[in-house]
């Protein structure tokens, strides 16, 4: 059984306990939607000032909503259109500090000011990514970037 959690220590370390907490989650587990789900859940609680968590995954050439916690989202979005189509045709995580200056930016949730897109690469191919949004500025730090790349690839032992 799990309980909101408060995390303490640096923010390396907090992300540490919470990719321990994704591993024990999914360990065992072979369902994807259920892995992906527990994974949008258990990032929704430990993330502050968000708006908006959760997955896409490429079906047919274009990115397709998957498990999320937050309002209604975009259902696809092509190879290279937005901060999500554009993460997977470079292959690289992007962090958005101003989401209005991204240039095709595609505006699923008004409040919406900043973004972080992680890939999810299996293969050396992009399979999905994992996209949080805030409605702050300048949300997420380096130190996000790092640890949120860390729980993609414990993530990724479970599919």
């Amino acid at each position: 059984m799990f309980a909101k959690k408060t995390y303490n220590g640096t923010l390396a370390e907090q992300y540490h306990l919470l990719s321990k907490q994704l591993d024990a989650l999914c360990h065992g587990e072979t369902d994807m939607i259920a892995n992906y789900s527990n994974a949008s859940a258990l990032l929704n609680q430990f993330l502050t000032d968000i708006n908006w968590v959760g997955f896409y995954f490429m079906k047919e050439g274009e990115l397709v909503l998957g498990p999320f916690q937050g309002l209604p989202a975009c259902v696809r979005i092509p190879v290279g259109r937005g901060v999500c189509g554009t993460t997977v045709a470079n292959k690289e995580t992007i962090v958005v500090e101003d989401v209005h200056a991204f240039p095709g930016h595609i505006a699923c949730d008004a409040a919406s000011k900043s973004e972080i897109v992680i890939p999810i690469i299996k293969n050396d191919e992009v399979i999905g990514v994992l996209d949080i949004d805030s409605p702050i500025e300048a949300r997420f730090s380096s130190e996000d970037q790092v640890g949120l790349e860390k729980f993609v690839t414990v993530l990724l032992k479970y599919v």
